[in-house]
């Protein structure tokens, strides 16, 4: 029978002796410690290098699924993201620009998300929003390439949408090359890992303002307090207490609000009932579409006003959140009140158009 082998501790760790080597991390982790995030740097600058072992990748992944991850370890692993991404640079200070991804993992109302971002962009917020395709085959990207923005712009193409149109779809796969290091594996252990929250923390355009849904509730402080770190400007993160990982009209919402101000940042935490910002109660999922073609056409009926109530109650939720990230509105009801006044006057609607015409200009 062998030696046990001793865990290491904090303070007898040592940086890999090779590429790719994860196991000075994962011997951490064993030991019950978290990750610091120059350590947590480390380790994913590692992952990320494509040289690491796949047994090694999945046991890190699974090491830190097995609790919620810390501050410093998201920090971290959201830091060598952003390092490796493909950046899109424009001429908006990256300030200005708003994000609308989400955690996804949660049950699928409709794209409430996409919607209020393109609400938001026909107030004139530009609002450059990250995603990939969906399990549902009707999530973002396939909801926007149904209504007619190709997918695979380009830089160039993203550009020009967001200077001329507000708006530009960062296609996440061509903007995170590293990621696909780990993407087999991910698929393999078939349960989210850190990856589900980093994705959405790193944005392309550089936004630094930002909602974020999330699948579990217990993620809300934690991002919020990952977003102060990193310097957001504004941001709100939330989740819906029906489970949604939106803003609901079907219960109240957790929300974190991230602030920047001369000290660093600050984040207030809260639950908001639809009812206390001027919305209409009602069970998103009754509008849920059963369809890809249904998904394109309830977006459009939406912009337009012709769906049913509770279809535009919860883009008209969701959009305020947006303007109120993207500095447009002063709290969530003033901006339900502007968002309400773009679907009526044909603003969100022509916004779409818009970006429709320029994306294949």
């Amino acid at each position: 029978m062998g030696t046990p082998v001793t865990p290491l501790q904090p303070s007898e760790f040592s940086r890999p002796e090779r590429e790719g080597d994860l196991t000075p991390f994962l011997r951490l982790l064993i030991a019950g410690n978290t990750l610091t995030t120059e350590q947590a740097q480390a380790a994913f600058g590692e992952l990320m290098g494509g040289q690491s072992h796949p047994a090694e990748v999945g046991a890190l992944l699974a090491l830190l699924a097995r609790r919620l991850p810390t501050v410093e370890e998201l920090t971290g692993a959201v830091l060598v993201m952003r390092s490796h991404m493909t950046a899109l640079e424009t001429s908006i200070d990256p300030a200005r620009i708003l994000d609308t991804a989400g955690t996804g993992g949660a049950p699928k109302a409709f794209n409430a998300s996409t919607l209020s971002a393109v609400i938001a962009a026909s107030q004139g917020v530009p609002v450059a929003k990250n995603g990939n395709r969906s399990r549902t085959g009707r999530g973002s990207a396939e909801v926007l390439e149904m209504l007619g923005i190709p997918l695979e712009l380009g830089l160039e193409g993203q550009r020009r949408c967001l200077e001329q149109a507000h708006f530009t779809f960062c296609f996440a796969p061509n903007h995170n090359p590293a990621a696909r290091h780990a993407m087999p594996i991910r698929k393999a252990l078939g349960f989210p890992t850190i990856f589900n929250l980093v994705g959405p923390l790193t944005n392309p355009a550089h936004a630094r303002r930002q909602v974020v849904g999330v699948y579990d509730r217990a993620f809300v402080p934690l991002i919020a307090e990952v977003l102060r770190e990193l310097g957001t400007e504004h941001a709100l993160v939330y989740h819906g207490l029906d489970g949604l990982d939106e803003m609901t009209t079907g219960a109240p919402t957790l929300v974190a609000e991230v602030t920047r101000t001369a000290q660093g940042g600050s984040v207030r935490l809260r639950e908001v009932t639809p009812e206390s910002v001027g919305v209409r109660h009602g069970n998103p999922l009754s509008v849920a579409p059963a369809s890809l073609a249904d998904a394109a056409r309830l977006f459009r009926d939406v912009l337009a006003g012709r769906a049913a109530t509770t279809a535009i109650e919860m883009a008209v939720l969701n959009a305020a959140a947006a303007l109120v990230a993207g500095g447009c509105a002063a709290s969530l009801a003033e901006g339900v009140g502007l968002a309400r006044k773009s679907i009526a006057s044909g603003a969100a609607e022509a916004a779409l158009d818009r970006l429709v015409a320029v994306a294949n200009g």
